[in-house]
């Protein structure tokens, strides 16, 4: 009789792990596949735009459509970095430099702008050689993993675990005009 207690609870134990660590374990795996189809998708949209220097809207819809075929969503941010070449530079035969090259950026809903055609958009942005684009990706939804984790990281006091990617680089080649 004095054995009963101990034995309930060995079960219980028991069926804890038996069904328990499967099930978040599983869920740790699915976390990890949308971590790799993010990561991958947006290594292929970043070096498609790095050797067209362009980005259309056909590429960009085909990147919203590859994240969102994980089952999750996501936040984009996209930063490009426009090159405007000597800045202050004199218009004469003899052009000379006067200033330093200079950046200005434009970001995701200039971007989303631009490619749209129904805000007067041309349906892709063309880059020039020296221009820097930038995309982070990171998932708005909660996972049942993310969930489970973010419990542990609260307690430790370390930031939440979220699935993120991102992608950048400097435009090598003039994109096409027309």
């Amino acid at each position: 009789m004095e054995d009963t207690p101990i034995s309930i609870i060995g079960i219980f134990v028991a069926v804890i792990l038996m069904f328990l660590v499967p099930f978040v374990l599983l869920a740790d795996r699915n976390d990890d596949i949308a971590q790799l189809i993010a990561q991958n998708a947006t290594a292929s949209f970043v070096d498609e735009i790095l050797k067209n220097g362009v980005i259309t809207s056909d590429n960009y819809e085909r990147f919203m459509n590859t994240l969102n075929g994980s089952g999750n969503t996501y936040e984009i941010d996209m930063k490009v970095k426009i090159l405007d070449r000597n800045a202050s530079q004199k218009y004469t035969q003899d052009s000379q430099q006067v200033g330093e090259n200079e950046y200005y950026s434009i970001y995701t809903s200039q971007i989303e702008d631009k490619l749209s055609s129904v805000g007067g958009g041309a349906d892709k942005l063309v880059l020039k050689e020296g221009d820097l684009f930038f995309v982070t990706v990171k998932n708005n939804s909660k996972t049942l993993s993310q969930s489970i984790k973010n419990i542990y990281y609260k307690i430790k006091g370390e930031d939440l675990h979220i699935i993120v990617a991102t992608g950048s680089g400097a435009i090598a080649i003039n994109g096409a005009t027309s």
